[in-house]
């Protein structure tokens, strides 16, 4: 089955960036719907950002204007951009993967990496 890893969370100050990389491995994703999903302590796993298969993306409300979602087929890899970052970013950040029609729905991707780490102090 397909492997997702996501690296290049950390530490950073508000109003700085931080660009996320999600590699996969196992076989390609360019027919595959990917996603960015968020899980702070004590809330429930939310989403972020998606990407289709046509490269048409869609955004929550929160991250809108601020983060870019892409991906490179080629490469099989997933990135998520993201600028103007604000305490409340603060979360694990996981990168997930699934085939079909587009949803914001966690439960409704199959693949799944293991979260990266991203703090945002004030």
């Amino acid at each position: 089955q397909v492997q997702l890893v996501e690296s290049g969370g950390g530490l950073v100050q508000a109003g700085g960036s931080l660009r996320l990389s999600c590699a996969a491995s196992g076989g390609s994703f360019s027919n595959y719907v990917m996603g960015w999903f968020r899980q702070a302590p004590g809330k429930l796993r939310e989403f972020v950002a998606r990407i289709s298969w046509s490269s048409a993306t869609y955004y929550a409300d929160p991250v809108k204007g601020r983060f870019t979602i892409s991906r490179d087929n080629a490469k099989n890899t997933v990135y998520l951009q993201m600028n103007s970052l604000k305490p409340e970013d603060t979360a694990v950040y996981y990168c997930a993967g699934r085939q079909g029609i587009p949803t914001t729905a966690a439960n409704s991707y199959n693949y799944w990496g293991q979260g990266t780490q991203v703090t945002v102090s004030s």
